[in-house]
């Protein structure tokens, strides 16, 4: 059996990081507070099994990362959350794995749509 890669040293942005980085990306928004900081996105999708295809996605790409979120799943919407638990707060994977899950959908998210 090969052992799998290091897994790359995370730390925590700032504040002042956060944000900037935050306002690269369309429909996220920071969500919680103090060890529970996160960014999240809630899409909304057109029939509940357009909407579990994303989150079969999401978690196939949360798997290629090895950085998982927190998905919260309904009928035909879904949140997903993204925070870095061993850092504590929200780190550069998180907005990585965010611009690939906004990726899933394209640009103009034909199925899919980011709510409020």
């Amino acid at each position: 059996m090969m052992a799998s890669p290091p897994r790359p040293l995370r730390s925590a942005l700032t504040a002042p990081q956060i944000v900037a980085k935050l306002a690269q990306l369309q429909g996220w928004r920071l969500s919680g507070d103090g060890p529970d900081l996160a960014i999240e996105k809630t899409f909304a999708f057109k029939s509940y099994l357009q909407n579990i295809a994303f989150v079969n996605a999401v978690a196939f790409l949360a798997e290629q990362c090895d950085h998982h979120p927190e998905i919260l799943v309904a009928y035909k919407t879904c949140s997903v959350r993204w925070r870095t638990h061993d850092v504590r707060g929200i780190s550069t994977s998180d907005f990585e794995c965010a611009v690939k899950v906004d990726a899933l959908l394209g640009d103009g998210a034909a199925s899919g749509s980011h709510i409020g």
